[in-house]
Formats: C-alpha cells, structure tokens, sequence
C-alpha cells in the first residue's frame, strides 16, 4: 500500500490522470489474462509476471505496475486493461 500522500501527487506520465491503487479484482481480472499468456504491455511486451499490485489511471484504461513497492510509472510499462 502507498503512502496517501504520495499516491496524491502520482500521475498517469501519458495522459496526466490521477491514479489510485487498483482493486483486488482488477487484479485477480488481469493476472487470469497474464496466466493465459494473452497480456502485453503498451511498449507490445507480453507481461509474463503477475502482477501483484497496480495503479489505475482515471478513466480505468491503463494499470501501471507496482514492483518491490515502486510505482513503474513508464509509458511502455503500462498495461491496458
């Protein structure tokens, strides 16, 4: 979990959109793809790692990843959603 006083000065590096942790569900969602090898990332990566955590861009398009407690916060490491 990030602290709330960073998550409130986190933004989509793309579009400028706030972010905000990604729900449980959203995740189990998107590891269920990433298992059945049907997930890239927006740089046409396939993501082969599931994902345990995330930040969901406003409109609910892109997750970024969060890894060993760092928001991945590149364009091409999003994952659309």
């Amino acid at each position: 979990m990030l602290d709330k006083d960073l998550l409130s000065i986190l933004a989509c590096p793309e579009t400028h959109q706030g972010l905000s942790e990604a729900p449980q569900a959203t995740l189990l969602k998107l590891n269920a793809g990433i298992a059945g090898g049907g997930v890239s990332n927006c740089g046409g990566d396939p993501v082969e790692a599931a994902v345990e955590a995330g930040l969901v861009r406003e409109d609910g398009q892109i997750l970024y990843p969060i890894r060993d407690g760092i928001p991945i916060l590149l364009t091409d490491e999003g994952i659309p959603l």
